[in-house]
């Protein structure tokens, strides 16, 4: 779900190739999903190989990820680790809400609904253990680095951001605002041309860059109030939030009573499911690590091509293209680090 700040929360819109030379710490689940969700048929239906696995997180992993580097852009991807306990509310609703949208989107199917089917179909969408192991094993042989967080991968790339190890992090959601990440990415998995759903309409998406500071600054608030503000109106960790408070009426409370405390103290009828400090400690003392290094290696063409082609029936000519870009990507990225380098020492 993510936290509903989307009202308050204005990027700056950049073209793809601004951000050459940047490195982005991109959450892995939140990108995979995206493309389940995106890649399908027009029924609805996931890319799968002969065997009946799902594919569509390897063709968006393999075919994004080129696009990136070919721009220049270098992504190291943080997968999550073990969720916060205060989570299970949120990943229960998760689970059931699949489970219901998989039953419609059989149903729509079944009746030849099929524009219907699709929506019902991105909203089944499930990350499952298999597909995390390839997606791990792809970037391997792509020679892009990952990084699994103790955690939240949210948490753990708004680390490595606060830290200088990424220029940013990248995901849909603005959780990582909230964990400290000092410019948020939206947009990287979904840029291009895009169809909006059951129109006959297609835009223009690009890539969208907030600035934490300059949010705060606007807002009239500190990075502690925004963590306030996200839990009043609801995160993974508390999804309901307070009914009737939406992201303006959080922000005149904060704003109004200072303090996490202070605005919910105003609300005598708000429940919460834990106490919302609990919830404030998630975001201000996450649990993350120093333990990982950033470095990219020259793509290993048959390992990909093996992979991909040999064991889930890709096309070969297609991945070569793609492979063709991530090298071409690869050695300029190659080139500038020399140059970096030489003129470190001069």
């Amino acid at each position: 779900m993510g936290v509903k700040l989307g009202n308050i929360v204005s990027g700056r819109k950049v073209e793809l190739t601004e951000l050459s030379g940047k490195v982005l710490a991109v959450d892995a689940y939140n990108v995979l999903y995206q493309f389940l969700s995106v890649i399908r048929g027009y029924d609805g239906t996931p890319l799968k190989d002969r065997q009946g696995r799902v594919t569509s997180h390897l063709s968006g992993l393999l075919y994004r990820t080129s696009s990136l580097m070919e721009a220049g852009v270098k992504p190291v991807y943080v997968f999550d680790g073990r969720p916060p306990a205060l989570k299970r509310v949120e990943i229960e609703r998760r689970i059931k809400a699949r489970e219901e949208a998989q039953f419609k989107y059989e149903k729509a199917k079944q009746e030849g609904r099929l524009e219907e089917a699709r929506v019902y179909a991105q909203a089944s969408s499930r990350l499952r253990d298999y597909m995390v192991d390839g997606s791990k094993r792809l970037l391997d042989f792509m020679g892009v680095p990952w990084i699994q967080a103790p955690s939240e991968g949210e948490a753990q790339a708004a680390y490595m951001a606060v830290k200088g190890s990424a220029w940013a992090a990248a995901s849909q959601d603005y959780d990582a605002l909230l964990f400290g990440a000092p410019r948020l990415i939206r947009n990287v998995a979904i840029t291009g041309r895009r169809k909006l759903p059951k129109k006959e309409v297609y835009i223009t998406v690009k890539p969208e860059v907030v600035e934490l500071n300059q949010l705060l600054g606007q807002l009239g608030i500190s990075r502690e109030q925004l963590v306030a503000l996200g839990i009043l109106v609801g995160t993974d960790f508390n999804p309901d939030g307070i009914e009737g408070v939406g992201p303006k009426t959080a922000l005149k409370l904060v704003k109004k009573y200072k303090t996490l405390d202070g605005a919910v103290e105003s609300l005598k009828e708000a429940k919460f499911p834990v106490e919302p400090e609990e919830i404030a400690e998630v975001f201000l003392n996450p649990d993350v690590t120093d333990d990982y290094a950033v470095k990219w290696r020259e793509p290993k063409a048959d390992g990909v091509i093996g992979f991909l082609c040999g064991e889930h029936n890709f096309s070969e000519e297609r991945v070569r293209k793609a492979l063709e870009k991530m090298s071409a990507g690869y050695e300029e990225m190659e080139k500038k680090a020399t140059l970096e380098k030489w003129f470190k020492q001069k």
